[in-house]
């Protein structure tokens, strides 16, 4: 069991940062178009995938995360686990904005191409805080991984 746990975990934890880094690229390289119609598909292919593969493995990744802590006896009090779910809360609060922002983004591109005008001020303000969001939560991923893999000895109290 505790094989299936841990592949569950890191196939979550990589769906995660594929996921993340897959729309970035993908949103950044519309938006260098500045072309409404190509940013309103590809943001409306992000929102997709965002609900479909990142909601889920949001949901999933805690779950087989405790699950597998408490199939391999690790304390959920341990400080790489500590220091990891603190790290999941924080790219959660740059990532939920993210999603608003994304459904925003790709609503405001298709206005724009359906009524054959340039996009509006509001979108290329909401762009600038989506990319920056992006840069937190995806070092703090990066920052998970590590500690998943190390497991370092790390004392918070």
């Amino acid at each position: 069991m505790e094989e299936l746990l841990r592949l569950a975990h890191v196939i979550g934890a990589t769906v995660l940062l594929g996921t993340g880094a897959g729309i970035a690229f993908f949103m950044v390289m519309a938006n260098r178009t500045r072309n409404a119609a190509t940013i309103a598909h590809v943001a409306g292919t992000v929102v997709v995938a965002d609900t479909l593969f990142t909601a889920t493995a949001v949901i999933l990744q805690p779950i087989t995360g405790a699950w597998l802590a408490n199939e391999v006896g690790w304390s959920l009090g341990e400080g790489w686990i500590v220091l990891s779910l603190a790290l999941y809360v924080l790219t959660g609060l740059f990532w939920l904005p993210v999603v608003f922002i994304q459904i925003e983004l790709r609503n405001l591109a298709r206005t724009a191409a359906r009524e054959s005008r340039p996009l509006p001020t509001r979108y290329f303000h909401l762009y600038r805080i989506w990319f920056a969001c992006g840069f937190p939560a995806f070092f703090s991923v990066i920052a998970i991984f590590w500690l998943m893999l190390t497991k370092p000895a790390i004392e918070l109290f």
